[in-house]
């Protein structure tokens, strides 16, 4: 495993053919709010990109408290009136973030520490429990093909690895989703709190207040 290489990762939300809202992140391994040393490795050089996207597209609209901790300062979210315009900007933006990501994985060396190894393989297993729990797209693909499929595509497909990585449940990394009977709260929010602005300054802190 490198050591501790970003995630490039992408959400797209279609109605009736247009294009209406979008994630776009080069997303932590490791929680940037209480991990500093890794946002400063990874992040600071990239802010100048983030800040560029952030003046050209607005931001929205509420983004839950959980899920933050999965977000870097420079994430795209942003909502949006179609239009050719903003379209070029997003098209602008692909370029500009997977040029950024490949850049960084071309740099990144392979990680020699057995223990830093197992928390990145934790790390990645945790990102992947979330994905494929409480994905925003979970809503769409069930609506389409079904809950069974629905939940098939997100655990096998688009967010493999789960089983191979290790075998802790998504209770175990989230237990503030245990309902009393045991099962899994639905909801995405459990904490309340959600944030209507970027909640980053124009350095990458987080001035969001309390997160967890």
């Amino acid at each position: 495993m490198r050591a501790g290489s970003i995630i490039y990762g992408e959400d797209l939300v279609y109605r009736n053919s247009l294009l209406i809202s979008i994630h776009r992140d080069l997303n932590p391994l490791h929680d940037v709010i209480s991990r500093a040393d890794y946002k400063e490795r990874y992040y600071r050089s990239l802010m100048p990109l983030g800040l560029k996207y952030s003046e050209l597209l607005p931001w929205g609209g509420k983004l839950t408290g959980e899920s933050l901790k999965f977000f870097s300062p420079i994430v795209i979210w942003t909502r949006f009136t179609p239009s050719q315009d903003k379209y070029e900007v997003l098209y602008s933006a692909f370029m500009d973030y997977y040029e950024a990501w490949l850049g960084l994985i071309n740099q990144a060396v392979a990680e020699t520490d057995a223990s830093q190894i197992m928390c990145n393989r934790e790390a990645q297993h945790r990102y992947l429990t979330w994905r494929a729990e409480k994905d925003p797209g979970h809503g769409v693909l069930k609506k389409f093909i079904g809950e069974t499929m629905a939940k098939d595509v997100l655990r096998n497909f688009l967010f493999n690895g789960i089983d191979e990585l290790g075998s802790r449940t998504f209770l175990d990394y989230f237990p503030e989703y245990r309902c009393e009977d045991g099962t899994i709260n639905e909801k995405r929010s459990v904490m309340g709190k959600s944030f209507e602005n970027r909640p980053w300054d124009t350095k990458g802190n987080f001035i969001g207040g309390h997160s967890k």
